[in-house]
């Protein structure tokens, strides 16, 4: 069942419920007004005949002259009709209106509603005076009013036609008005449902959104802009799946050239030592970089990080890099700021020696073996701990700046120079920064004179004594 149908059933459903309470709560009125308002009359005339009637120790003296009223025909066009009767049934007196009908009256018939009154004389101690001449007195008197009911049962029944006939008019008037009202209002709707069965897999299109600003609008925006993630989402994703074959196809050439290379033709073992040596270089390459490709992968650099712990970085930066003690350019590297005594602060050790080994690559990478690269302990404000990595490369352009954590960016003086690279390792430390809860940015740069970045933690007060331990180097 389409919505459009559901939509008409419910209202027309709920208005057919409306109109017949409505159409049967009227009629209902209508004849108990009829039936209240003949009781009335009927008391009325009852009362009127009454008075007409005189009662005495001889009996009931009907005197005709004192009924000289007039009995208005009702609002279903039924008069009052009466009939006077004496003690042995005998009619006395009667109205014009209806005197063929006065034996159905009497009787009770069921057409007729009926009101009687029977009234007899005082009665007197002792003997009884003398009746006056000229009078006639009855033991006995019986009054009996109708009306008939014909008419108004007659007037209800034109009303229930016109009620129903009223009723159905409107029911169907609404079916044909609901129709086309509830099929122009889902039209925008239907309209994206065609447009979205013919949509590509990869949509360049949208949903085509109605100008009034009603729920299908918002609906077709909110759909649309579901649209752009997912576009922008899937273009990040196949932007991401050529830049990671791109660079690790070189080293796997570099790897399969090698041993080609070494297997032509029978070396001495120091040669296929060096061929050993290079391949376990460039597979340590493509493990590096495989590891940092995933964690780029992943919707949260954090992995599920636990929740940061104090450090005393005083003792923990020296630690943690000692572990580049093996490195060929470990003389070139200094430290600072950590012999003042305890620097407390909330970080997460592994995510922070990620960070601190991916800043310090960089710098290696970027600056001429013999130059410094000096790394800080500080506390710039008041609640926060600063590291900073500085090194004496050749700078960052003011134009690439604003690139520099963005995954596979290379700027072009590293490619100028002919500095290797994959433009993964700042992404990797802006995402590792994120994970343990620390912000690192660039701090400045110089063209020939080098950069600085750095890495911002919150202060946290004092732990137990040590600190967590720093993971080694290239660990996860």
């Amino acid at each position: 069942m389409t919505l459009t149908t559901r939509l008409l059933v419910f209202s027309l459903a709920t208005l057919g419920v409306v109109l017949t309470g409505y159409s049967t709560a009227l009629w209902f009125l209508a004849r108990d007004y009829l039936r209240r308002e003949a009781d009335a009359r009927l008391e009325a005339a009852a009362n009127t005949l009454v008075a007409a009637c005189e009662l005495g120790p001889h009996g009931v003296e009907w005197e005709p002259r004192e009924r000289a009223l007039a009995y208005p025909v009702g609002p279903a066009g039924d008069a009052v009709a009466w009939v006077v009767t004496d003690h042995g049934g005998a009619t006395i007196d009667r109205s014009a209106v209806g005197a063929d009908d006065f034996e159905a009256v009497t009787a009770g018939d069921g057409r007729w509603r009926v009101r009687r009154v029977r009234l007899t004389g005082t009665p007197v101690v002792g003997p009884l005076p003398p009746t006056p001449p000229g009078e006639v007195w009855h033991p006995a008197v019986e009054i009996v009013v109708a009306v008939d009911e014909a008419p108004a049962a007659a007037a209800l029944r034109r009303l229930g036609a016109v009620l129903s006939g009223l009723s159905a008019a409107v029911w169907l008037v609404a079916l044909l008005a609901g129709r086309v009202v509830c099929r122009r209002a889902l039209r925008p709707l239907t309209a994206m449902a065609a447009a979205a069965r013919a949509m590509p897999a990869d949509p360049t299109e949208r949903l085509p959104v109605a100008r009034p600003a009603d729920e299908l609008a918002d609906l077709g925006r909110a759909f649309n802009d579901l649209l752009d993630r997912l576009g922008a989402a899937h273009e990040r994703q196949q932007r991401f799946a050529g830049e990671a074959s791109h660079q690790l196809r070189t080293p796997l050439a570099a790897v399969l050239g090698q041993a080609e290379v070494a297997l032509r033709y029978d070396r001495p073992a120091a040669e296929y030592r060096r061929v050993l040596e290079a391949v376990r270089g460039q597979a340590e390459r493509m493990r590096k970089l495989i590891e940092t490709l995933l964690l780029l992968a992943r919707d949260d650099g954090g992995g599920g990080l636990p929740v940061a712990d104090p450090i005393d970085l005083a003792a923990w930066l020296p630690a943690h890099l000692r572990s580049w003690d093996a490195h060929s350019r470990t003389a070139d590297l200094t430290i600072a700021g950590c012999d003042g005594g305890p620097v407390w602060a909330a970080a997460h050790p592994v995510a922070l020696g990620g960070l601190l080994d991916n800043l310090l690559d960089n710098a290696f990478k970027y600056s001429p073996p013999g130059t410094p690269v000096r790394v800080t302990l500080d506390t710039p404000a008041a609640g926060t701990v600063g590291i900073e990595v500085a090194d004496a490369g050749p700078g960052i352009a003011p134009a690439d700046r604003g690139e520099l954590f963005r995954p596979f960016f290379r700027s072009e003086t590293g490619r100028r120079l002919g500095i290797p690279g994959s433009g993964l390792g700042l992404a990797v430390a802006a995402r590792l920064a994120a994970a343990g809860g620390a912000v690192v940015e660039l701090a400045g740069s110089e063209p020939g004179r080098g950069s600085r970045f750095r890495v911002t933690l919150p202060a946290a007060p004092p732990g137990p004594p040590g600190g967590p331990p720093s993971r080694p180097r290239g660990a996860g």
